[in-house]
């Protein structure tokens, strides 16, 4: 693949989510190693082409000037909501058995839309997973109570048993690179250097380092790992396991959606509970290629048009 193509794929994904981006994200997101030099002449070849187009500072597929000032406003959002999401995060971290927690979603990627949900990517001790979910969950339930409910989206979890992730595409991968930490950075390096591959999509990312953050104990915290840390824990860890696989079996079957309108659809298993990626993450790689092959059309037809001419001129 050459150097246009990386960078035209690299604006296509972001532009799943009408989002324009600066030469340097397009940079950080090319699958393939460039010069800055090189990058900038590419870019410009792309403008006068009009496979690309420029938006203030950013670039996108459309040339749609409103989505330059709906970049901004959504990362103004965002910067007031990384301040909530952090102080939830680090409240997050004080239930058992949970080892990290990261922000995910739009937010990890400094975007916020004025409904927009935190989502929180979380990392629970080995065999323990569904006895930490079960916990952050109760307090999911608490938060409807105040109306915040889109503030504690607890939609992926592994354990330290399971921190390679499974589908390995430009979509997983890019939620590994931008995945922001918020408490455990022994447990959030861990996953991070499990799924290395992702640097493979994403060459010039330079590699990620996560700084512990010195906390005091959570005696609350210390006390029920110790009460639930043995063999009825396991067992009390495995029913939970097996209650909430079957409710949203259930949903799935019933074809439940989310406030989003998206399928309400969940992987269980003993070290996991994630999204199905039959649905939202499937529905993105599918966008991304059909932009890709829109302006491989729209070059194919450009050709066939100029060549036609030159035959009318002969």
């Amino acid at each position: 693949m050459d150097a246009a193509n990386s960078i035209l794929r690299a604006i296509a994904y972001f532009d799943v989510f009408r989002y324009p981006v600066t030469a340097g994200e397009i940079f950080l997101f090319m699958d393939r190693p460039i010069s800055h030099a090189a990058l900038c002449a590419e870019l410009d070849h792309l403008l006068e082409t009009k496979k690309i187009f420029r938006l203030g500072e950013y670039y996108s597929l459309q040339n749609e000037p409103g989505l330059e000032q709906r970049r901004i406003l959504g990362n103004n959002r965002a910067m007031g909501l990384l301040l909530t999401a952090h102080r939830i995060g680090r409240t997050l971290y004080k239930f058992p058995f949970v080892r990290g927690v990261g922000i995910s979603g739009s937010l990890s990627k400094n975007y916020a839309d004025p409904d927009a949900d935190i989502d929180y990517f979380i990392i629970t001790s080995k065999n323990h997973l569904w006895i930490a979910r079960t916990f952050l969950h109760a307090l999911k339930k608490l938060s409807f109570l105040a109306g915040k409910q889109h503030w504690f989206c607890m939609n992926y979890f592994v354990d330290e048993e399971a921190l390679l992730i499974a589908e390995k595409n430009v979509f997983t991968a890019t939620e590994v690179v931008t995945l922001k930490p918020v408490c455990g950075a022994k447990g959030l390096q861990s996953f991070y250097n499990a799924n290395l591959w992702a640097i493979d999509y994403f060459p010039n990312h330079a590699p990620i380092a996560f700084a512990e953050t010195r906390r005091k104990p959570f005696l609350v915290k210390s006390f029920l790992e110790k009460l639930m840390n043995n063999r009825l824990g396991n067992s009390i860890d495995n029913a939970l396991m097996r209650i909430t696989a079957k409710r949203w079996a259930k949903k799935e079957e019933n074809h439940q959606l989310n406030s989003k309108g998206n399928p309400l659809a969940l992987i269980a298993g003993k070290h996991f509970a994630r999204p199905n990626p039959e649905h939202f993450q499937k529905k993105i790689m599918n966008s991304v290629e059909e932009r890709i092959q829109r302006i491989e059309n729209d070059v194919l037809s450009n050709e066939s048009s100029a060549h036609f001419f030159r035959s009318e001129i002969m």
